[in-house]
């Protein structure tokens, strides 16, 4: 008789262990449900989420990454799923929901393959020969658009805006388009853009026509003294990174004073110290002060009786926007103040917007740095107009860094790649040819998610879409821009166009992550606290509604 074998354990109490296929299934249960809860958003026929925290804050959107950033999702596998939408949004600002249904997609057809005995190491070789001819793909067919057409560039913002809650507002499109060209730098066709010199302000009140762009800076202040104008045209504007206070010694030291008259010449000496500073600051002429640190009562006296606006403890990053805005550079010393440092502003004013105190700094000649002030009539309303607007800038940013180049939208563009990557497939041998054609279909989603979305049958629209794309028709994609139209059309007629960016970003980051799951074989798992007693395998914290 056998003796029994005393079984090892290798992990301390309290670690589960999952293994082999069930390993494999948990990671791609898990990605796909991510996948399916931002599945609904997409499209200009997509449905917003309601997001309730803990303590019943309220976020209404469709922004997929702004969805999976509140869900508070624990299952491992999901939350790579997450990273996923979190570099798109890093690294193109747009397409987060696209790259989060393909990576679930790549993983719900590799299941297939998986059940099939294909072991996932020719899976992933197979997803990656796809990936890399997809990129070779989407160079090949891109098109390209003038960075400097305003109403070209307006296409790509109504693309990308057309299924939030601004619609297709035309005005909020302008205020966009305008404030990218403000800040973007185009020579010999090449251009370059710093998203963070286009400020976004939010003010709850009026309505999305009260929008309005202003060519400068909108700050967070008050003027420091009731004295001061409200209102300064022809502004010359000092920006001064010190304090106008007596600066305290950094040596302890002591002040004996024996008279009544000691004290007061004391205290005149720092008046007149401080009169110095004002005096200097009238020297220069600038009729308007940013001081990035303190302003002592005395010197703002002065200033007030000079007729001068100061504001007060503005923020680094501000200044520096002021500066780009105005042409006027930073100084630290009051000794440094010369003409050629003070900036200019047809009108800078202090006024008060939804209760609140803001210094605006407006009508700059040329501004590198612009302020969108987005209004609406709730605060979710106008959180959700500042998702839309970033979404644009970066898409704008996108084209423009990449001498315009886009490709249309609607689903065209993943039919045309799937439908080259089929083509592909049939030249390979083996079983990675499999994963190729598994690839190709997952990119067939995007199309059927459109069409979904939108109350039609994706079975019709993708069998009409393949029909259209074999007959070389490249941008025929799901039309729902019109319920009168043909709902398969050129979609770059129907000015339905994107960054090519975006695309390249969405099937790279997908493919990536959909590999990397799929080779994981072990699941080794630390024991959860007792308020967190879900499973590795299962969605965790996926319940981010609300209870």
């Amino acid at each position: 008789m056998a003796e029994a074998v005393q079984p090892i354990f290798i992990l301390p109490e309290g670690y589960t262990r999952t293994s082999g296929k069930d390993a494999q299934r948990n990671n791609i249960a898990a990605a796909k449900a991510v996948a399916n809860t931002v599945k609904s958003t997409l499209g200009p026929r997509g449905m917003d989420k309601m997001l309730v925290d803990n303590i019943g804050d309220i976020t209404i959107t469709n922004d997929g990454v702004t969805v999976l950033k509140n869900m508070e999702v624990e299952n491992p596998a999901a939350k790579m799923i997450v990273e996923v939408a979190k570099t798109q949004e890093e690294e193109v600002g747009d397409g987060t929901t696209t790259a989060v249904i393909i990576a679930g997609e790549l993983l719900k057809n590799a299941e297939t393959l998986l059940d099939q005995s294909i072991h996932p190491t020719l899976i992933t070789r197979g997803y990656k020969l796809a990936a890399d001819r997809a990129q070779e793909v989407l160079d090949k067919i891109k098109l390209k658009l003038n960075i400097k057409d305003k109403e070209e560039l307006s296409k790509i913002v109504k693309t990308a805006i057309i299924g939030k809650s601004t619609g297709s507002d035309k005005h909020i499109i302008s205020l966009i388009v305008d404030a990218i060209q403000h800040v973007s730098e185009v020579s010999d066709g090449e251009g370059t853009v710093d998203i963070d010199n286009i400020k976004v302000e939010k003010k709850v009140g009026g309505g999305l026509s009260d929008s309005r762009l202003v060519k400068g800076v909108i700050i967070d202040k008050e003027k420091v003294h009731p004295d001061m104008p409200d209102s300064v045209d022809n502004a010359k504007i000092l920006l001064l990174n010190l304090a106008l206070e007596i600066e305290k010694t950094n040596i302890d030291a002591q002040i004996r004073i024996e008279k009544p008259e000691q004290l007061q010449a004391f205290l005149n000496e720092e008046e007149k110290m401080l009169k110095d500073m004002v005096d200097k600051i009238k020297e220069t002429k600038a009729n308007v002060v940013i001081v990035q640190k303190g302003i002592d009562d005395a010197a703002q006296h002065f200033l007030a009786k000079a007729g001068i606006l100061a504001l007060r403890r503005v923020s680094e990053n501000d200044m520096k926007k002021i500066g780009k805005a105005t042409g006027a550079k930073i100084v630290s010393t009051l000794g440094d103040v010369e003409d050629g440092n003070l900036g200019y502003a047809g009108k800078v004013h202090v006024e008060k917007l939804a209760g609140e105190n803001l210094a605006l700094i407006e009508e700059c000649k040329n501004p590198k740095a612009v302020t969108i002030l987005i209004r609406g009539g709730t605060e979710h309303v106008v959180d959700e107009v500042q998702r839309a607007i970033d979404d644009s800038l970066g898409d704008l940013r996108s084209v423009i860094e990449d001498n315009g180049a886009i490709v249309a939208g609607g689903g065209s563009t993943e039919l045309e790649v799937s439908k080259h990557l089929k083509d592909f497939a049939t030249n390979l041998e083996g079983r990675e040819q499999l994963a190729v054609n598994a690839f190709a279909d997952a990119l067939e989603v995007v199309p059927k998610t459109l069409a979904e979305n939108a109350g039609l049958d994706p079975i019709d629209i993708i069998v009409e879409l393949r029909a259209e794309h074999q007959k070389g028709h490249t941008w025929s994609g799901v039309n729902l821009l019109d319920v009168y139209k043909p709902k398969v059309s050129d979609m770059h007629k129907e000015g339905v166009i994107e960054p090519l960016r975006t695309k390249k970003q969405a099937i790279k980051s997908a493919s990536e992550v959909a590999s990397m799951i799929l080779r994981i074989d072990d699941i080794i798992a630390a024991g959860k606290s007792a308020n967190q007693s879900q499973p590795p395998g299962g969605m965790g914290g996926m319940g981010g509604y609300g209870e």
